[in-house]
């Protein structure tokens, strides 16, 4: 090789961004709209006071909630120190380390859509010493009902705090909480208003999924393991089934469950994401914007569903009483804020296909519901059985089987084919098994943590584009359609694995619903 070559060679090797990261840029603020909200509680405050902990924050940096509730600063400091401790109860607060971290905290009172309230935030951002002469980086989360997403968007433009100077590195960012519309024309309509405001590089769209570690070893099980890549196609893979499955009921979601069901809170976003991590092809480079694009091509080759086709193939189904883990439970019609003759589904089962060359013919089955036995995120790649010969003649050997379980137990088993010890020649199916817990001795950090650093930092890899979430509400915008002309759902009693309609469906085509027993680690 030629010292011209093997330059060359050196150019194709990028550190992107699965590599560790580093401190976020200085000076940073991040401003949480609805900083009263459940969110903030329980993830947003959590999640950047473990990456104070972990030293992954500059030492100039601050948190303002904004909120239009009476509060002072010292009140959401107590606030937010009282729901770490509810949170992680097993875990001892350091006094000192929550200390340091509380005078970063700050509370800034006032009403999402009155401007008043964005020019006194700019008049404090300025006095904090953000203002324009230094160069303060503003990171801005939407932790609000969606409804407000394009008032917060239209006064920070207003004000001046969407400023963005990529020569000088100067920048301001929103983060944008799922879901993003309800349909196709509400997703373009809020794409629309976000770019009135925002450059698309300056738009962090979040999806929570996509901060778990097992979803993003995805890319490095599937692409720096030789052993994976040269199988993962139509000649080897029979099916893929991804579940996504919740013992919770809708709680007190209610009302908003019954304007989304399982086919927009959880499919649109969660599932099509999954699918697009398990099916795109090897990107050329971990540069954000070549993996989503990848990514995207998934989405727009999967094979549209007409609304006719949607009434025979997709099922819909809702949970009736029943028992989960010993305790008698409602069904969904019960349950506060949903109306006594609802037909909103909370489980949804389908069957995917992917027109393009790698994924020609094979099905990938795809289910979610609520009520369901266990709390399981998992993905099972189903390969070709081997030939009726030798050993499975007369009995069919179960296929291998590779699955990656997001969550819980977060891991990544393959099913293979051993001999008993013995005379007799008796084969049964093993389970090799990592888990994060048991190989690293404690589990993977919240999925927050890593979303909210890379915003900071400026990485997008992990976030939607505006145009991958018009294409998946594009695919499902029919499905949507067609399963409206239904007049009920199926039924399923919590505490099951959803209705007999969805074990029809698979079955019909010779394979069964399947999920590995993965054990906890340390």
């Amino acid at each position: 090789m030629s010292e011209c070559e093997r330059k060359q060679g050196d150019q194709a090797v990028e550190l992107g961004p699965l590599q560790p990261g580093g401190k976020a840029p200085l000076p940073f603020v991040l401003v949480i709209f609805g900083a009263s909200g459940d969110l903030t509680r329980r993830k947003l405050i959590p999640a950047v006071f473990n990456l104070y902990k972990q030293k992954l924050l500059p030492e100039a940096f601050s948190i303002i909630g904004y909120a239009r509730r009476a509060n002072s600063d010292e009140g959401f400091r107590d606030q937010m120190q009282r729901a770490i401790e509810e949170g992680y109860p097993d875990e001892s607060l350091d006094g000192k380390v929550w200390e340091a971290f509380s005078r970063r905290l700050f509370y800034h009172q006032a009403n999402l859509e009155d401007i008043s309230g964005y020019e006194s935030l700019k008049e404090r951002l300025a006095q904090g010493g953000c203002g324009e002469d230094h160069g303060c980086n503003t990171l801005f989360y939407l932790a609000t009902q969606p409804r407000y997403f394009v008032s917060v968007v239209d006064k920070l433009h207003q004000v001046g705090l969407n400023r963005y100077d990529r020569d000088q590195g100067h920048w301001s960012r929103i983060i944008v909480e799922k879901p993003f519309g309800i349909d196709l024309e509400s997703a373009i309509e809020l794409n629309r208003n976000l770019k009135k405001a925002f450059l698309e590089e300056q738009i962090f769209r979040i999806d929570h999924y996509m901060g778990k570690e097992t979803v993003q070893n995805l890319l490095v099980l599937r692409f720096a393991n030789a052993l994976f890549e040269p199988i993962w196609n139509h000649r080897y893979v029979d099916h893929v089934q991804i579940t996504v499955s919740e013992s919770m009921g809708v709680g007190r979601r209610g009302a908003f469950y019954e304007q989304a069901g399982a086919v927009r809170d959880i499919v649109q976003n969660h599932m099509m994401h999954l699918i697009s991590l398990v099916a795109m092809e090897p990107p050329f480079s971990l540069k954000p914007d070549v993996i989503r694009d990848e990514k995207l091509q998934v989405i727009r080759a999967l094979r549209p569903i007409p609304p006719v086709c949607a009434l025979n193939g997709i099922v819909r189904a809702q949970y009736t009483s029943g028992t989960l883990e010993g305790q008698a439970v409602c069904g969904y019609r019960d349950e506060e804020g949903v109306a006594a003759d609802s037909i909103t589904e909370t489980y949804v089962a389908f069957k995917a296909m992917i027109d393009n060359w790698r994924w020609s013919g094979v099905p990938f089955y795809i289910r979610t519901g609520k009520r369901m036995p266990v709390r399981i995120t998992e993905i099972g790649i189903h390969f070709k059985p081997v030939p009726k010969i030798l050993f499975n003649a007369r009995e069919s050997m179960a296929p291998n089987c590779l699955t990656i379980r997001i969550q819980p137990n977060e891991g990544i088993s393959i099913k293979f084919q051993v001999k008993q010890p013995g005379p007799a020649m008796v084969i049964e199916p093993y389970n090799m098994r990592f888990s994060y817990s048991g190989t690293f001795g404690h589990s993977p950090p919240d999925a927050y943590e890593r979303l909210l650093l890379d915003s900071a930092l400026g990485d997008a890899t992990l976030f939607i584009r505006s145009d991958e979430v018009e294409a998946a509400w594009a695919f499902l915008d029919p499905v949507i359609k067609g399963c409206t002309r239904f007049d009920q759902p199926a039924t399923y009693p919590a505490g099951t694995w959803g209705p007999k309609e969805a074990d029809d469906l698979i079955e019909a085509d010779g394979r069964k619903w399947y999920l590995t027993r993965m054990p906890r680690g340390k």
